[in-house]
């Protein structure tokens, strides 16, 4: 199938489409999509001048605060409508992206749900964003399989779809686009492509199985965003015919400004919501980004943990907000992996997972994540021991009341020259990947993905262009010292972490390059995907 097929009036694609996704882009399909695009597209654009508009005033002074015009709804009294009965408990989602693999494995990891990330453990090439929608349907029809080439070892599902994780994909943020659809001479939100192709496909046969259409949306920063996705859920359930309240969606509180709007956010989205989650490390690059012309100065990533003061606010009030509106807090990412053949790194792994996921059971909240099969059964441990029932949505937090002090301020700590040296490897090694287009990277023992290489390069910068970025032996961070540290980590991977061979391979120069520009430029590019997916579109 190529682009001279006629999908109707102002519709295009600018890129060929292999034949094996024919299934995925049926005519009836792409007008589906289509419909939704001249629902949302120009809203879209005016949202994200919204954005703008309001890091314009942050930049000049203004500090993030809740908002007086929506005091009514914080102050009183609602639910959002209840959750379906087989996403009752939640207590262990991993997430990944959509490819074969990948999905296998989780789906048949003793996961709760499955995170399925179009996102940002996901790299946007055109082939892969069908590849992942292609294998979504046939997971759901129960037909797939993946036959490694390397290994010659069959994966498959084991057992029914209904007894294995359920599926909760996360289409793309608002920020993103898909620029190979256009509708009426406009690239598609990247979000809408995503949730309308997976909806159309699968909403009715998930129904069938006893389960539904569920989702994650991520990276909003205000109430007005999520009232675009719950018009665009009541367009797409009235065009298929499906009831009214059948989608529901777990929003990640993933940037700074949508802490101080979480009830407003459950608000609009009150027929349509599974509750709240915190994005901690999208989070920690908002802080950074959003606030970037203030001295709110972060110190080493590695510091910055769920326990310090800032981000421990921000885990309780999502709590304690989710459980008074009846509805879901899901806690944060386990970046951790088994580390073969080190034992006592292998230990320490399995350790940091542990203690994080019994702070966050004890603390309140109704889950968690992991990042890979292997963590799945300690996160699980955690959480049996402290909720041994489905969730703890009846736990409030009557004496949890962080001000808009509490939420910013910045945490005490170190900026050192082993901080600085890993965030330029680790954003490089993981752009180096993505550019090549894989979008969830092992580094160090962590499974990176987009928005830990957002933090890298964000830190970066930010002690670049602020005076307070001195390291702790008194080392000023400019560009100089940027530029030879750069270069004695690009030899150090080279080298010592992939090789020569996968060096050329991934083209970590070209993947320098760009973490170069963005670190060093005057004016902090929002997404460092976006200047990325011009190299890869």
């Amino acid at each position: 199938m190529a682009n001279d097929q006629s999908y109707g009036e102002g519709i295009e694609f600018t890129a060929e489409i292999p034949e094996e996704f024919e299934r995925v882009l049926t005519p009836e399909a792409v007008a589906f999509v289509a419909k939704l695009a001249r629902l949302a597209t120009d809203r879209n654009h005016e949202l994200l001048q919204a954005r703008q508009e309001r890091q314009r005033r942050i930049d000049e002074g203004e500090l993030p605060d809740f908002l007086p015009e929506t005091e009514e709804i914080r102050e009183s009294e609602w639910t959002v409508a209840p959750y379906p009965e087989d996403i009752a408990d939640r207590r262990v989602e991993i997430t990944g992206p959509p490819d074969r693999k990948m999905l296998i494995n989780a789906l048949n990891s003793g996961a709760s749900s499955y995170m399925t990330d179009f996102e940002d453990a996901n790299c946007p090439t055109f082939r892969n964003m069908l590849d992942s929608q292609r294998n979504l349907m046939d997971a759901i029809d129960e037909t797939i399989t993946f036959d490694d080439p390397k290994t010659g070892r069959k994966y498959e599902l084991a057992g029914r779809l209904t007894e294995l994780a359920n599926l909760m994909p996360r289409p793309r943020g608002w920020h993103l686009f898909e620029e190979h659809m256009l509708v009426d001479g406009k690239a598609v939100p990247g979000g809408v492509f995503d949730f309308g192709l997976y909806f159309f496909h699968n909403a009715k046969k998930l129904l069938d199985l006893g389960s539904g259409p569920y989702f994650y949306l991520p990276k909003m920063e205000s109430h007005k965003e999520a009232r675009l996705w719950n018009d665009i859920f009541v367009a797409a359930q009235d065009e298929l015919g499906i009831p009214q309240g059948t989608i529901k969606a777990t929003v990640l509180i993933e940037t700074i400004l949508a802490t101080f709007e979480m009830n407003e956010i459950l608000w609009e989205l009150r027929e349509h919501s599974a509750g709240l989650n915190c994005g901690r490390w999208d989070y920690i690059f908002s802080y950074i980004k959003k606030l970037r012309n203030h001295d709110l100065i972060l110190p080493d990533r590695a510091e910055i943990t769920m326990t310090v003061p800032f981000m421990r606010a921000y885990s309780l009030l999502t709590i304690k907000t989710c459980h008074r509106r009846g509805t879901f807090a899901m806690g944060g990412m386990a970046a951790q992996i088994p580390v073969k053949g080190d034992k006592e790194q292998n230990e320490k792994a399995y350790a940091a997972v542990y203690a994080d996921k019994e702070r966050e059971a004890k603390d309140g909240h109704d889950g968690t994540w992991v990042a890979h099969p292997g963590m799945v059964a300690t996160a699980k441990e955690a959480f049996d021991k402290y909720m041994p029932q489905p969730n703890q949505i009846d736990k409030q937090l009557p004496d949890v009341n962080p001000t808009a002090e509490d939420l910013l301020r910045a945490p005490e700590g170190h900026i050192t020259e082993k901080g600085f040296r890993n965030n330029i490897s680790v954003g490089i090694q993981y752009m180096a990947a993505w550019l090549a287009g894989r979008g969830a990277v092992p580094v160090f023992n962590l499974m990176e993905d987009a928005a830990t290489a957002e933090i890298s390069r964000a830190q970066v910068w930010q002690w670049i262009h602020h005076p307070q970025g001195i390291l702790e032996d008194g080392t000023e961070v400019n560009e100089e010292l940027f530029d030879r540290v750069m270069e004695e980590e690009l030899d150090r991977i080279k080298n010592e972490i992939v090789g020569p061979e996968r060096f050329e391979q991934d083209e970590f120069e070209k993947a320098a390059e760009l973490f170069s520009e963005l670190s060093k430029r005057d004016e902090f590019e929002e997404f460092l995907t976006l200047p990325g997916y011009e190299l890869i579109k």
